[in-house]
């Protein structure tokens, strides 16, 4: 896939600069995890190939097909500035989707104020019901932001798409801050109930 560059004079193929689209940056490949009935699915910085630390400025998860054992849960994460000893970091969040029912019954974008946290330790959730149906699943990223710094706070912002529990397709937007200036270098997975029956979660590094 080329890069497009836009200016005030049109649009031009990045492929075309030769060796200069480098400079734009490129996803690095760091580990895999797959789940199968998994309680969570934990990235370590140091641990099992893992690395999160100041090697790169910005991360990407990738969550591919993430299937529950239990119907009506959602998919969540938490930080952890002491190498997975606790993942409790304050948050700060915000959390709206946009939703279609299978039948055409239901259209809606809206703010949901229970899927938020204001100086929270709680998990974050990443999606609202998902179901455990054999073909219902949960897909999207998560983008966290110079995780090791320890002059700033640790932004993320996450995008899901799920099969809902009630046949819907549900995208749901999330964003905020890690409130903490301290290096953050574990990252875990989970639901909110019962364990990730299956999918992999695929880690980046932004060169």
């Amino acid at each position: 896939m080329s890069i497009v560059k836009l200016n005030n004079r049109g649009v031009k193929n990045a492929t075309a600069f030769g060796s200069a689209v480098t400079s734009l940056g490129s996803m690095v490949f760091i580990k895999k995890l797959t789940a199968s009935s998994s309680a969570t699915l934990s990235f370590v910085d140091g641990a099992s190939g893992v690395v999160l630390d100041n090697t790169y400025k910005e991360y990407v998860f990738t969550f591919n097909n993430m299937h529950p054992a239990t119907n009506t849960v959602d998919f969540q994460f938490n930080m952890s500035a002491d190498t997975g000893s606790n993942y409790n970091v304050t948050k700060t969040t915000t959390f709206f989707r946009a939703t279609h029912r299978e039948d055409d019954s239901l259209a809606e974008l809206g703010y949901r104020t229970g899927n938020d946290l204001a100086q929270s330790t709680a998990n974050q959730v990443l999606n609202d019901r998902l179901g455990n149906g054999n073909d219902e699943s949960l897909s999207g990223y998560l983008h966290l932001f110079n995780p090791s710094s320890t002059t700033f706070v640790k932004h993320f912002i996450a995008t899901t798409n799920e099969y809902q529990d009630n046949d819907r397709s549900s995208e749901s937007f999330i964003a905020g801050y890690g409130n903490t200036t301290s290096a953050i270098d574990a990252i875990q997975f989970s639901f909110s109930s019962g364990n990730i029956d299956a999918g992999d979660i695929c880690l980046y590094g932004i060169a």
